[in-house]
């Protein structure tokens, strides 16, 4: 594989999951780490990406502006934002993930709904102060650099001790059989604690993280009331998920 097809290949897997490992891209492009640090190294001299500790992060995922033009499938990612927007009842209290998708969400709330929101992401919690009609709640812990988002053991404890009615989250990787998984340790348990910190749990994903997988599992699929893609429900690349007991939005 020449060198350009190789970080392209690298820049594909950083947009569409955010986040990568240098040794899972070595692994799948067949090539030592020495040789993908290279090139995370000079793609984040491009300000392509921006190279972390083991790995990668996307330019969409760390930028702190209010509209970012990196955001990778930023027209698909409006798409599912207005149909999550759909399930917000007046009065509802609410958790919103990190992530880019959930920031479009954020973004999409009408400013004349009444809320309280709950989120362990520090970008959305600053967007959603800009809502006049919304109480945002900032749940507290250790913040991760990388994804700027609370997790660790206080984190956890301050979300056993509340329940909404939805909650809005994000993951790296979904598939019908395997279910939510993520290749950050620390990710899957805030994951697993704002799920049973939920009456019900909406999944927002592109289609595209639709079938895949990585190694710490989150939850099963059918822990998930509600899955929201850009796609119309009907569409046949929703077809291994529509004999499960969630509903396709």
């Amino acid at each position: 594989m020449l060198k350009e097809e190789r970080q392209q290949t690298i820049l594909n897997e950083v947009e569409l999951h955010n986040r990568i490992l240098l040794t899972d891209i070595a692994e799948s492009l067949d090539v030592s780490i020495d040789t993908v640090r290279r090139d995370v190294k000079e793609l984040d001299a491009e300000n392509k990406l921006k190279r972390v500790h083991g790995g990668a992060i996307s330019l969409g995922f760390t930028n702190k502006n209010t509209r970012n033009t990196n955001i990778y499938a930023l027209e698909e990612k409006m798409k599912i934002a207005k149909k999550a927007t759909t399930l917000l009842k007046d009065g509802a209290v609410i958790f919103i993930d990190g992530g880019t998708t959930c920031l479009e969400l954020v973004r999409s709330i009408p400013d004349n709904l009444h809320l309280t929101c709950f989120t362990i992401s520090l970008p959305v919690a600053m967007e959603l102060s800009h809502k006049p009609n919304i109480t945002v709640i900032s749940i507290g812990g250790q913040v991760s650099k990388e994804s700027q988002i609370s997790i660790g053991a206080n984190a956890i404890h301050n979300l056993s001790e509340i329940k909404v009615d939805y909650s809005f989250i994000g993951t790296g990787y979904v598939d019908a059989v395997y279910g939510l998984t993520e290749f950050d340790w620390d990710i899957v348990q805030i994951k697993k604690a704002v799920i049973k910190a939920s009456k019900k749990t909406v999944l927002l994903s592109i289609s595209e993280k639709l079938n895949s997988q990585h190694r710490y599992k989150t939850c099963d699929i059918n822990a998930i009331n509600t899955m929201i893609t850009e796609l119309d429900p009907e569409d046949s690349l929703l077809g291994a998920f529509k004999s499960l007991d969630i509903r396709i939005l």
